[in-house]
């Protein structure tokens, strides 16, 4: 079975929304906004292009990636594996930015067990980024094997949260790696306790 890995920049207090600037959100750009940076503490995105096989998404981190994300060097490991989408709406996918749709969390559990009809082949975890609505459904289906976590030394009031609000049993995790940076950024890898 494949692992799935939840990979995240969150506030403190568990926000996880427009972390690079994306409009809208009145804290938008907050990773970069009185944050010193550490290259440092960015290294587990090179890790993680690296371990994944694939990326999992929800239609709107999708849509927000699908015309940035290919013109970006820094993500170039990203644009070359294989991505799905889950979405119940699109119809087709951005062909600047091809992607498999997969229409449930039951096809999602195919595509861990590597069962999914048509699915393109790939070795590897599959990765999830932003997405707040996919993880919070991902957690609550227990479909989630490990966080990576990069924390931020802010606290944002309201914002989209990463974590489910649903009254589900206790998920214990154990930590699996973790680190602190110059910039108060807290790396913290949990693995989730099946």
């Amino acid at each position: 079975m494949r692992e799935l890995i939840v990979t995240e920049r969150i506030s403190l207090d568990g926000v996880m929304e427009a972390p690079g600037g994306e409009s809208g959100y009145r804290n938008a750009g907050w990773t970069v906004k009185d944050i010193d940076f550490d290259p440092a503490a960015y290294e587990l995105k090179g890790s993680e292009q690296e371990e994944a096989g694939a990326l999992l998404l929800g239609r709107k981190s999708y849509e927000a990636f699908a015309p940035v994300w290919p013109e970006m060097e820094e993500f170039s490991g990203y644009n070359a594996m294989p991505r799905f989408v889950v979405s119940t709406t699109l119809t087709g996918d951005d062909k600047r930015w091809p992607a498999t749709i997969v229409s449930s969390l039951d096809e999602v559990r195919a595509l861990k067990n590597g069962e999914l009809p048509g699915a393109p082949d790939f070795d590897g975890p599959l990765l999830v980024h932003g997405s707040a609505t996919l993880v919070k459904a991902l957690q609550e289906r227990g479909l989630i094997d490990r966080y990576h976590l990069l924390v931020f030394p802010v606290l944002l009031g309201a914002g989209k949260r990463m974590f489910s609000e649903a009254d589900l049993p206790a998920q214990h995790l154990v930590l699996e790696d973790h680190a602190h940076y110059s910039n108060g950024i807290q790396k913290l890898v949990y693995r989730v306790k099946k």
